[in-house]
Formats: C-alpha cells, structure tokens, sequence
C-alpha cells in the first residue's frame, strides 16, 4: 500500500507526541529516567563551570541547545527499545516495524497467508522487489511460504523475490533487525516498476486464502466497517 503524503504536524501537538513517547518509555524502560536526568545534569553543570571560569554568558544558551539535543537522543534510541521489548513476540509484530520504513516501500495491511494459529505471511513491496515476511512457527511457515513463492511467481515474471522468517534461530532475522535487514537487500526496481508491481499484485492478494477459524482478531476490522463500505 503506498503511503499517505505526511501532513504538517503543529508545534503543540508535536510536544504532546513527545511527551506520549517519554510516559510510555519511562514506563517500560526502567533506566530511562536515571538516563534522562544524567543527561540534563551533566550538560549543565558543565555549563555552569565554564560560565564561571570564563565570565562568558554565551556558553548558556549553547549548554541548554546541548542539553534538549542529549534528551532527544535519549529519548529516541531508548523509545526503540522500548517499543520492540512492547511488541516483540506479538501477533504482527514485523508489520508494525515494517510500517516505519523510511522509502517508497508498500506494506500490505493484510497478511496474505495465515493460520489459527497466528502464522502470518506478510507481502512487501519495494525497491529491491517482492518480500515475505512470515512470523510464527518455522514448520507451518514452510508450506505457507513456498505456496505464496508460486502464487507469486505467475504474476512477478522476473521480479526478484526474497522471503524471511522472523525469529532468534538460526537463518532466521530478528525482530530488533528486520528493519536493517530489508534496508540492506540490493536496490532491484525503479519507483515506476515498483508502482506496476503493486497494480499486478493487487487483484491478487485482495482476497487471501482463509483458513477455517478466520482472520485472527490482530487484522479483524472494526466492526460495522464492512457494512459502511457496502453502503458506499
């Protein structure tokens, strides 16, 4: 799915996003504040010494841009780890990495193959082609996997195809590295040709396979959307 042109987001909603971040890592990184308050501490009373020894009222304005610059670092590199020790071992949790790509990436909401079980085969596309992305146990994503690769291949022609298991086994790519992963696969397609591939694939995977039980509740729309669209 190609992603919505980004909107202007207002200063003071911005703040309240931060300030969302920080509760929510604070919460589930227990030394996140300890780290925070080294952060501000330091800075300024380096500041602070070097003002005095100096006499210089310059060096305040430069320890304060030091200081918030140190928090925001933090804050982000520890709100990544948070988040992921948060999802990590969650139904769907490679989609939710996966969304952040930075790119022309498409990431179908929708898984195209999955089981009660909560196995999920989840399709990208992007500039080095197609990918499947599948999480849950190795056994069953065998089989979904290698169905997905021939569903595929009548549609992609020559278009590179990649397929990755997430896990911490052997020959399998970590949650903490799947973005990095895709990051690193070879650069294959133009946005043009990424843009006739996502067309081709459409019709495609519009209705995946559903096993009995039906979709797992992590991808279920809420309720009432399909009769919404039905009345469109």
């Amino acid at each position: 799915m190609a992603k919505p042109a980004q909107e202007k987001v207002r200063f003071g909603e911005r703040l309240k996003q931060i300030g969302m971040v920080f509760k929510f890592t604070a919460k589930q990184d227990k030394l996140f504040v300890p780290l925070v308050v080294g952060t501000v501490l330091i800075p300024l009373l380096l500041t602070a010494l070097v003002t005095i020894l100096t006499s210089s009222w310059v060096w305040i304005p430069m320890g304060i841009m030091l200081t918030l610059l140190g928090v925001l670092l933090v804050l982000n590199l520890r709100s990544n780890t948070a988040m992921l020790n948060a999802i990590e071992g969650q139904p769907g949790a490679a989609t939710q990495i996966m969304s952040a790509l930075k790119g022309n990436w498409r990431v179908k909401e929708q898984p195209v193959a999955y089981t009660v079980n909560n196995d999920f085969v989840h399709l990208v596309l992007g500039p080095p082609g197609v990918v499947l992305v599948a999480e849950g146990e190795p056994n069953r994503l065998r089989s979904l996997l290698g169905e997905q690769k021939r569903r595929m291949a009548k549609v992609i022609g020559q278009t590179p195809m990649y397929d990755i298991v997430v896990g911490n086994n052997e020959g399998q790519v970590s949650l903490r590295k799947l973005r990095t992963h895709l990051m690193k696969l070879p650069r294959n397609l133009s946005g043009k040709e990424i843009n006739s591939l996502d067309r081709a694939l459409t019709a495609l995977t519009a209705k995946p396979q559903m096993p009995k039980g039906g979709l797992p509740k992590e991808f279920r729309p809420p309720k009432g959307a399909m009769r919404q669209m039905r009345g469109r």
